[in-house]
Formats: C-alpha cells, sequence, structure tokens
C-alpha cells in the first residue's frame, strides 16, 4: 500500500482565519469603545465563528477525506492530532480565567461571578460544554466553539462516510448540504426562540453540525478540481459577506456566502494566492487560534486596567485607549502561540509518532494502513 501523502498546504484559507478572528475580536471588543454607533457587520461578528466552521469541514477534509475514504487512517490517531491542536491552549485559557476570576475578585476588581462557576468545570475539561452539559456561560465563554469543534471531530467519521459516497456527484452534494443547513437553520429558530447562529454553551453543538457538512461538500468541488475564475469568485463572495452583513440579511445567507468565499480561495494556486497568501497574512493565520482564544482574557485584565487609569468606570474608552486595549490581544496571541500552542502541538504529536514507531518496530516491516496524516498548517 502506498504510504499517505501530506495534501499541499492551502495557504489563503490559512490567511482567512484571521479574517475570521478578527472579525470576532471586533465583535467583543466593540462595546468597549466609546461611540455612540456600532456598525451592523460589527454586529455580526458572531459569524466569524461560522467562517471557522465551514473551513474545519472543508479543511479535515481536505486533509483526511481520501484516507478516511480508502480506509488507511486511524480515528484515533485523528482525535489524537485534533486534542494536539486545540486542548492545550484550551487548557491555559481555562485555567487562566479561573485565576483572573479569583485574583481579580480578591483585588475588588469588576468580575462576574459566574466567570468562576465550578459547576461547569467538568464540562469545560472534557470539551463538552457546548452540549448542553454546562449549566452556565463559564470560564473563558469564547472556548464554546472548540467543544463544537470537538464535537464535529468526533463524528468526522460520519461525515466522510457520506461525502466519500458523493465525490463523484460534488455539485449534488453541494445542494444537499445548503438544502439541509436552510432547513435547519429554519426549524431552529421557532422551536429554541433565538437564531442557531447565535448558539453558544447551549446547542453550541449543534451549530456547528450545518456548517461543518458544508464545508465537507464544498471541498468535494474542489477535490474535482479548481473551479475557474477562483480569484474572482473569492472577491465577489467576500464583498457579498461584507454587503450582507452590513445590511443585517438572514444569518444563513452570510453563512452561504463564506462558503463560496471558502471555495474560491481554496481553489487558489499557492503563488496565485496574493495577498491572502502571503508571508504575513499565514503567519497571523497561523496564530488566529491564539488570539480567538485569548480574546476574552485579554479584554478581561486589559478593560479593568484600562478603567482603572483612565477613570472610566463604563469601560467604555477613547478610541487611542481601545485600540491600545485591542493590540494587546494579537501580542499575547503570539506569545501564547510561540510558548504554548505550538510546542504543545510539537510534543503531543511526537508522543504519538513514537508511539507507532515502537509498534512498527514490533511488527513486519510493511506498509500501515493505520498510518495517520500529518495535518498541514491550514488544519483548522
Amino acid at each position: 500500500m502506498t504510504p499517505v501523502q501530506t495534501p499541499p498546504d492551502l495557504r489563503a484559507l490559512t490567511g482567512l482565519r484571521f479574517l475570521a478572528a478578527l472579525w470576532v475580536v471586533l465583535y467583543t471588543a466593540w462595546p468597549h469603545l466609546d461611540v455612540s454607533w456600532v456598525p451592523v457587520a460589527v454586529t455580526k461578528g458572531y459569524l466569524g465563528v461560522e467562517v471557522f466552521f465551514v473551513l474545519s469541514g472543508f479543511i479535515l477534509s481536505h486533509v483526511y477525506l481520501e484516507a478516511a475514504g480508502q480506509k488507511r487512517y486511524s480515528y484515533g490517531g485523528f482525535l489524537w492530532a485534533r486534542i494536539a491542536r486545540v486542548y492545550p491552549l484550551h487548557l491555559l485559557t481555562l485555567f487562566g480565567m479561573v485565576a483572573l476570576g479569583i485574583a481579580g475578585t480578591a483585588a475588588g476588581l469588576s468580575i462576574d461571578g459566574s466567570l468562576t462557576d465550578w459547576r461547569a468545570l467538568p464540562a469545560h475539561l472534557t470539551m463538552t460544554h457546548a452540549w448542553g452539559l454546562a449549566p452556565s456561560s463559564a470560564f473563558n465563554h469564547p472556548s464554546w466553539s472548540i467543544s463544537a469543534e470537538w464535537f464535529a471531530y468526533l463524528t468526522f467519521p460520519a461525515y466522510a462516510f457520506i461525502a466519500w459516497r458523493m465525490r463523484e456527484r460534488p455539485l449534488m452534494a453541494v445542494l444537499g448540504a445548503v438544502v439541509l443547513a436552510l432547513a435547519i437553520y429554519a426549524a431552529f429558530q421557532p422551536l429554541a426562540g433565538f437564531s442557531l447562529t447565535e448558539a453558544t454553551f447551549r446547542w453550541g453543538a449543534l451549530r456547528i453540525v450545518p456548517c461543518f457538512l458544508l464545508g465537507c461538500a464544498l471541498y468535494l468541488v474542489r477535490r474535482r478540481a479548481p473551479i475557474p475564475h477562483a480569484g474572482t469568485v473569492a472577491l465577489i463572495s467576500g464583498i457579498a459577506i461584507l454587503a450582507s452583513a452590513s445590511v443585517g440579511l438572514w444569518d444563513p445567507v452570510t453563512v452561504l456566502l463564506a462558503g463560496a468565499m471558502i471555495l474560491g480561495l481554496g481553489s487558489l494556486d499557492n503563488a496565485r494566492a496574493g495577498l491572502m497568501g502571503s508571508k504575513a497574512a499565514v503567519y497571523l493565520g497561523e496564530i488566529s487560534y491564539s488570539i480567538y482564544m485569548v480574546c476574552a482574557p485579554v479584554l478581561l485584565v486589559m478593560t479593568n486596567v484600562a478603567a482603572r487609569l483612565t477613570g472610566a468606570d463604563e469601560k467604555r474608552f477613547h478610541i487611542i485607549v481601545w485600540l491600545s486595549v485591542v493590540a494587546a490581544i494579537p501580542v499575547t496571541a503570539m506569545a501564547t502561540y510561540h510558548l504554548v500552542e505550538r510546542p504543545c502541538r510539537k510534543a503531543l504529536r511526537g508522543l504519538a509518532d513514537r508511539r507507532r514507531a515502537r509498534l512498527t518496530a514490533t511488527k513486519p516491516r510493511r506498509d500501515s494502513p493505520e498510518r495517520v496524516l500529518q495535518p498541514p498548517k491550514t488544519i483548522v
């Protein structure tokens, strides 16, 4: 059996990760800016998470679908790679928020009491706090999406099973994914009383399903052949996303447009990826997970510090102060990426590699069907 080869890195999609994270950061930080207006597109910043979810389905299919369809990958190895990717930083920010909550309360800072709801700790430790198992939105609230991602990782074989059988009918797969996604969105709101795109620690695990499914289906189109005029498709889709968010169209419209943009960017050769594939964009995309995960802790600290220094009791600041607060997020993210996220991921994957090497040494020499793909940098 021919060893599984790592698919090429899709640099433009790595760059897109930063824009998705930036959208979420603006949504989270804008309330601390002392202005009387909020752009509608900023109020839709929670949809940056949907962009991540569609990307996740697309990239995981790009990396693992062939091996999964041909039964050449290890499910356990796949899950371990996912844990190595997301869990170390999740633990750091989880216990970081615990420490901040305790220290902040002792120092008399303005801390939400639900921040350290210990009843939610077991669900956070097991990354199941978006499955309806957490009683409140506690600790590092944005990590609910990591719990949703974990749900998608656990169920990835089901997505791969369907996608592999639809691989020769990619347009039908996309049509089916779009229809199913719209049906889920339309049915959820009257039942739950709010939009699925606003679900977090309750129903967050369901929130990822239509996006992840769409990403898997769109990859089948890319797998058949890169779409023509990919750059134009990506540009027009990006403009349409901005327009859709700016006028407040139904959230699923923006989600579908994000899918079109991802398909366009994912069809670009790295040499033609332009600004989205530049070294700066790719680096920012690589640290985007850290940006997303440290956003809430950094804002908690910096807004309290800035409030004490400026006397802004309502934690709404002049734009210069606000920019300084927001700038602390990517600076902190660079530190956590280089000191925690990347080293821990490398160490955990190294453990798996050494275990696999020991097992291989005890068996006859042959190509193992259990060989696990080593994900490229575009992995979500």
